[in-house]
Parts: C-alpha cells; structure tokens; sequence
C-alpha cells in the first residue's frame, strides 16, 4: 500500500492535469480570464494586440477575439494591421468587399510569408462579416529609406508617397524606453557610432546607423497610429494586430496615439513565451494590460 502511495505522489509530480498552449494574466501577473479580456477590449477605443510573428497561439487568439468582438461590438469593429502597408491599402479593402479573389489580392499586395496560415483567416473573416480592415503600416521602403539617409530623406518624397506615412516632420524621441533598448541593443554589438547612440553633444539626438534604425522604427510606430486615428470613429473598436515590440510598455505606437488623443481608451496586449505560463516572468512590472504567456516550445509558422 505505502509503494502505491508513493507512485501515486511521484506521478503527481512528474505529471500536470493539463497542459495549456497559454495563461492570461494582467499587468501585476493576476490570473485574467478571456472573458475579462474580451469584455474589457469591447470597452476600449483602440486594442493592441502585440503578437509574436511566428507563435501560432497568437494568431488563433487573434482569429477568436476578432470573431468575439465582432459579435459584441454589433458590426462596430475595424481591424488594422502591421503586416499590411499603407500603399496596399486598395488592394486589401478591394478584398475584403468581395471585389477580388486570393490570386489577386496575392499579386495585388506585398504579403507576408506567413500570410496563407497566419493572417488570411482574420482576413477571410473580415470579408464574410464586411469588417473595414486598414493597411497601417508605412510602405517598407520609405522604412528602409530612414533606416539608411536618416528622416531628412523623407522630406524629398512627393506628396502621394507622404500620404503613405504619418504627417512629417517626425517627432521622434530617442529616450523612450523602446528606442533605448534597441539602441543600447546595438551599441553592445558594435552597431552605434558614438559613445552615447542618444544624444549627441549638442543634446539633439544623435546621428548614427543605430539611432537611424530607431527612427525607422519609430516612422512604422507613428503611421501606425496615424492611420488607426484616421479610421477611428466614435462608438467603434480598432483591433489592431502588430509585432509586440510595437507596443509593449504602452510604447511605441501606443505613445503616438497619446500624443494626439491623450484620453483615448486604449487596451494594449503583450505575448511572452515562458517555460512554464503556470509562473510568468516578464522582463518589466509594466508591460501590458494583459499578458499572453505561451510556452516557449510551442511550435512555430516559420
């Protein structure tokens, strides 16, 4: 009897009752329930649903909260996208109204390689239900452009391609916590050129390959929340699907969107992959509204 007693204990140990593909918890690590996060996401102006490219738990979680929302929020819902850009706005509204097929959207637009499995259910949902879907990413190459002349080269571009971005010039500040940690990223991998990547002596901010590379990063942050505010009406939900580093620590995107309506309601969401989403860690006290933690062997899309 006590043998059995003790293989019982020692498979309660080695064994969970289940295993789950992710916990949902608040910003001080609280137990939240789906629930919660749809009633509380129904509530808000804007949601953030800051994604791991590649983590298949985060698209499904962004296929049901779409569907869920669109139920609660009675058709008033838009969606928005970082994986889509602004000049393939056409293409995706053409799209998702029925006008074009697949192969056309496919040809019409630059899509991302994990499109198919990825992206194209919340697509395919948002043409059955005739949900708005906004392309709000800035077009890759004016990005790259930043990235490589500094934000004095958009300045060259014609008006139809500043139509593309938010409105110039940029206010970028280097010293928020988002752009600092990419730049202190680089400069401990050789990639800044100068002691300090954020200000320079004259106390403007510094001219280097990494603090033009935050500024790239910061013209996708910021015509991100141009065009989310551009499509926003009174009484909607803007469900917005972007890489979580566009908006962890209510940075990033969610900065811009504060600098032009500081009262907006905005619920932001971060995922995290952890060894076990039983126990969470997170790398600061204040990373999202809620917390999506995901095991760290899910499997990957690519």
């Amino acid at each position: 009897m006590r043998s059995v007693l003790l293989l019982l204990c020692l498979m309660a140990f080695a064994f969970r009752p289940d295993k789950p593909a992710y916990r949902l918890y608040n910003a001080g690590l609280k137990s939240q329930s789906y629930t919660k996060l749809v009633r509380e996401a129904a509530d808000a102006d804007v949601v953030l649903f800051g994604e791991l490219h590649n983590n298949p738990i985060c698209h499904w979680l962004e296929l049901q909260l779409t569907k869920d929302l669109q139920s609660a929020k009675k058709g008033a819902l838009v969606l928005g996208a970082e994986m889509f850009e602004a000049d393939n706005q056409t293409a995706l509204t053409d799209y998702v109204q029925g006008r074009t097929t697949d192969k056309e959207l496919a040809t019409q637009a630059r899509l991302w390689q994990n499109f198919n499995t990825d992206y194209k259910p919340i697509a395919t949902f948002a043409r059955e239900q005739k949900i708005p879907f906004i392309a709000t990413n800035v077009p890759r190459k004016y990005a790259s452009l930043v990235a490589r002349k500094g934000l004095a080269a958009l300045d060259t571009l014609s008006a139809e391609a500043k139509s593309q971005m938010a409105p110039l010039p940029l206010t970028v500040d280097l010293n928020l916590p988002g752009y600092k940690a990419m730049l202190d990223m680089m400069a401990d991998h050789g990639g800044g050129t100068q002691a300090n990547p954020h200000t320079s002596k004259s106390g403007k901010p510094a001219e280097s390959p990494a603090a033009n590379f935050a500024r790239a990063q910061a013209i996708k942050d910021a015509t991100m929340a141009h065009f989310i505010l551009q499509n926003l009406k009174s009484g909607q939900t803007f469900l917005h699907f972007n890489g979580d580093y566009h908006s962890k620590n209510f940075d990033g995107i969610v900065w811009y969107l504060r600098q032009q309506r500081p009262n907006l309601k905005i619920v932001t969401l971060s995922s995290v992959e952890v060894p076990d989403p039983d126990k969470p860690a997170v790398e600061s006290p204040d990373l999202a509204n809620f917390i999506i933690a995901i095991p760290s062997d899910m499997t990957k899309t690519y």
